[in-house]
C-alpha cells in the first residue's frame, strides 16, 4: 500500500508543477499537438488564455470554427497534449 501512496503523491506533485508552469504562462504563444484518438491529431497555434484548478484554455489563432480548446493537466502529464512555447529561447527548449 505504501507504493500506491507514493505513486499518488508523485502524480499529484507532477500535476501541481504542470499547473503552476501553465499558470505562469498565461498570455504566452504556444504550439499545440493533441491526440484526439483514432489517428486524429490536432496541430494548432494559440495563446494560453486562462487556467483553472483542473483545466486550462487555449485560444486558437487559426481560422478554424473552434476558437478555444480546453485541456486538463492530466492530458499534459500523459502526453495526450504536447505544448511547445514559442517565446522560449532555442537553448532552453533543447535543455
Amino acid at each position: 500500500m505504501s507504493q500506491e501512496g507514493d505513486r499518488v503523491a508523485v502524480k499529484n506533485s507532477a500535476l501541481e508543477e504542470i499547473r503552476q508552469n501553465l499558470e505562469s504562462s498565461v498570455g504566452k504563444k504556444v504550439k499545440l499537438r493533441a491526440n484526439r484518438g483514432r489517428r486524429r491529431v490536432i496541430e494548432a497555434e494559440g495563446i494560453i488564455e486562462n487556467t483553472y484548478p483542473k483545466l486550462f484554455i487555449v485560444r486558437l489563432n487559426d481560422g478554424s470554427a473552434v476558437e478555444r480548446m480546453s485541456y486538463t493537466y492530466v492530458d499534459v502529464l500523459t502526453e495526450t497534449v504536447e505544448l511547445t512555447f514559442q517565446d522560449e529561447p532555442k537553448e532552453a527548449a533543447n535543455a
